[in-house]
């Protein structure tokens, strides 16, 4: 080979290299876009994971689920969470546009939580009683807005078109939280990780300005948001976060989506106070 043909071989090396090494999983700059609700998790995996890579930033954006999926599918960011299923045309639209297999890559446990006024004469409620309240004209039910997270899940779990829904909006989780006792006949709805992490003042403010309201199921339990029934499903509006990307090579969407469902991210996952999906078994030996 002559040197024309190696200097330009070891040139195209270099350009390649130079391209990839902005997309690697240790470098680069992405976009990760999530609904406010998932806000808490979302960021405290970012700032974990760029914790470990110094040359990686991570931008997280807060958006209505559903316009996340939007610019997911026409290539405007790399990364998105999503708690909502998928329909069947949705799913065909991701294979379609994106062109990958549907694989959503699951990682916490949240909850859609229902909160009144610390003067509220009620102290739980029921799903037929919410979904009572979802028909009604009084419109007592408060959400974040329409095509949100916790507006998206209740409609799917309930099985009711978002057009028959009657609601209040709030805008904000913690600005449900902070204006609810203005309504006491009200309840807000808002994501179990608004409130969660069980180490930080702010978190436990949030808790004490409300009331949480319990969901007693057909057969009479009771069941308030927590870890534990998060992790076994009991409590009846669980629902599980998971991570939807376009990237189809190894770069810094697929590794911050691989470090998120590892053990390390798993440990971010629980110390927001939500559950791990992949929960890891610690052996210890004892001598």
């Amino acid at each position: 080979m002559n040197k024309f043909l190696i200097f330009l071989s070891l040139l195209l090396i270099t350009i390649s290299c130079s391209k990839d090494s902005g997309n690697a999983p240790n470098k680069g700059e992405i976009v990760v876009v999530a609904d406010e609700s998932f806000k808490n998790v979302t960021t405290a995996l970012a700032e974990r994971y760029m914790a470990f890579y110094p040359d990686t930033k991570i931008n997280v954006r807060f958006q209505k689920e559903d316009y996340a999926l939007m610019d997911l599918l026409k290539q405007n960011v790399r990364v998105i969470v999503m708690s909502r299923e998928l329909t069947e045309k949705e799913k065909n639209l991701y294979k379609e546009m994106v062109d990958l297999p549907f694989e959503p890559a699951k990682f916490a446990g949240d909850a859609t939580v229902f909160v009144t006024a610390k003067n509220s004469p009620r102290n739980s409620i029921t799903i037929e009683e919410l979904k009572k309240e979802l028909l009604s004209e009084d419109r007592k039910v408060v959400f974040d807005g329409a095509r949100t997270g916790n507006f998206n899940f209740i409609s799917q779990k309930l099985k009711l078109e978002p057009t028959e829904m009657k609601f209040s909006v709030i805008k904000g989780n913690e600005n449900i939280i902070s204006q609810i006792d203005k309504y006491p006949e009200s309840i807000g709805v808002i994501s179990f990780n608004t409130f969660s992490n069980p180490y930080t003042k702010e978190a436990e403010n949030l808790r004490n300005k409300v009331k949480i309201l319990p969901v007693v199921d057909e057969k009479g339990n009771s069941y308030l948001p927590n870890q534990e029934n998060i992790r076994y499903m009991k409590y009846p509006f669980t629902r599980i976060l998971y991570f939807l990307t376009n990237e189809g090579y190894f770069g810094l969407g697929n590794g911050f989506i691989r470090f998120s469902c590892t053990q390390i991210g798993q440990i971010v996952v629980s110390k927001e106070g939500l559950q791990p999906y992949n929960i890891f078994k610690r052996e210890v030996q004892m001598r």
